[in-house]
């Protein structure tokens, strides 16, 4: 049996080799502390369960959806996003549904890259840029993220060369995975260069609700006349804590938005009924939990803050998402500090390697845990002698 090429030139998708690493070290009879992995350790609302329960005793709700999802689903994501972003969008012509932004990013990709086209993606950055642009065949340009500018690129230093010739430049704020931060003047700056280089602005907004100390994120179209080049992507996953759902929606511009929903159309079949019922329930109902939730993440991230000060890490609060991207000890890579992390201590950590070039050097550690699961992880490390400069820790 011979493979495609296609299938030869991505390497196997990350996350599925670290799991293959935890379930190995499980067997060996370590309590693994995963913090690897970016999935709300809080329940879906309740309002929301409810809403799915009632939903999927209807026999109408277990015939197929239709595609772009139901008008009810779709008018609820606009509205939401007037409420939430003070932006109006067209629910019939400028919005789509996808089963999770994952399947949203790569059909996107498909839907407007040829062999042979450019993508410019970030550097680190959430893997699928990278791997979809791969799958249909276009290059990947990498765009540095900036440590000294809160992660986010400098759009200048991007060659003419390329930004003339690349179809797509994706964006992600609050950042995955460094939980970088993006305000109003660096989204201006972004819609000017995409309108300039005749590039469609891709916006995965993921983490729009997870934000702390004040900070508040934006969607792209905040941005006057951003509808002209960009698609924003929206998840539930994060905010309503629906990960294994997998429910979400792409809004923006009109001719982006239906080569989207052609493409899904061909190779999905939408959304179960009863999800997006449920997810209308969380576009309309109460926003408790969000604050509640981002209270504990923040609980969780001060937590860790003044531990890894203690173990000498150089390390400053964010500002959103449940991510911290650190710096490994000297004299170590990322995949070999993941590598003692898990062996000697029991924890789970992704390199940074994993999110691209650039994350060489850096780890990404993920705040789904409690602070008992936190602190006992942050005892190991002091236990085992991890620690990022001895002469800086209080160990």
């Amino acid at each position: 049996m011979e493979l495609s090429n296609r299938i030869k030139s991505i390497p196997p998708y990350v996350f599925a080799a670290l799991d293959k690493k935890r379930l190995a070290a499980i067997d060996r009879g370590v309590d693994v502390i995963n913090l690897g992995i970016g999935d709300p350790d809080q329940p879906t609302p309740k309002h929301v369960l409810d809403a799915m329960h009632k939903a999927i005793d209807e026999p109408a709700n277990h015939r197929y959806p239709p595609f772009g999802g139901m008008k009810e689903y779709k008018q609820a994501a606009a509205e939401w996003c007037h409420k939430r972003f003070g932006i109006d969008i067209d629910p019939d012509s400028e919005l789509t549904s996808l089963i999770g932004t994952k399947e949203g990013l790569h059909h996107t990709i498909l839907a407007m890259v040829d062999p042979g086209d450019t993508t410019i993606i970030p550097d680190p950055a959430y893997p699928v840029y990278r791997t979809s642009t791969i799958l249909a065949g276009g290059t990947p340009h990498f765009m540095p993220l900036r440590p000294d500018f809160d992660f986010t690129p400098d759009l200048e230093a991007i060659p003419d060369a390329v930004a003339d010739k690349a179809k797509l430049l994706f964006i992600n704020y609050p950042n995955n995975p460094t939980a970088g931060f993006a305000d109003m003047a660096f989204l201006e700056k972004a819609v000017a260069f995409c309108k300039k280089h005749d590039i469609l602005l891709c916006s995965d907004l993921a983490y729009s609700e997870m934000t702390f100390d004040g900070n508040v994120a934006h969607s792209i179209f905040e941005v006057p006349g951003a509808k002209e080049i960009a698609i924003e992507f929206h998840s539930l996953s994060k905010g309503y804590n629906m990960t294994g759902w997998r429910v979400g929606y792409a809004c923006g511009n009109k001719e982006a938005v239906k080569a989207l929903a052609q493409i899904k159309a061909n190779v999905d079949t939408d959304i179960f009924r009863a999800i997006q019922i449920a997810a209308i329930a969380a576009f309309k109902g109460p926003r408790d939990h969000i604050d509640a939730c981002n209270k504990l993440y923040k609980e969780r991230r001060d937590l860790a803050v003044a531990a890894l000060t203690s173990l000498g890490w150089p390390v400053k609060p964010t500002k959103a998402t449940f991510y911290m991207w650190l710096p490994v000890p000297k004299g170590m890579t990322s995949t070999t500090f993941s590598e003692l992390m898990l062996e000697e201590a029991g924890i789970m950590v992704p390199p940074g390697t994993a999110y691209g070039p650039s994350g060489e050097g850096y780890f990404r550690l993920s705040l789904c845990a409690d602070k008992n699961r936190l602190q006992e992880a942050f005892n190991r490390m002091k236990e085992h002698n991890i620690v990022f400069e001895p002469a800086k820790a209080t160990v």
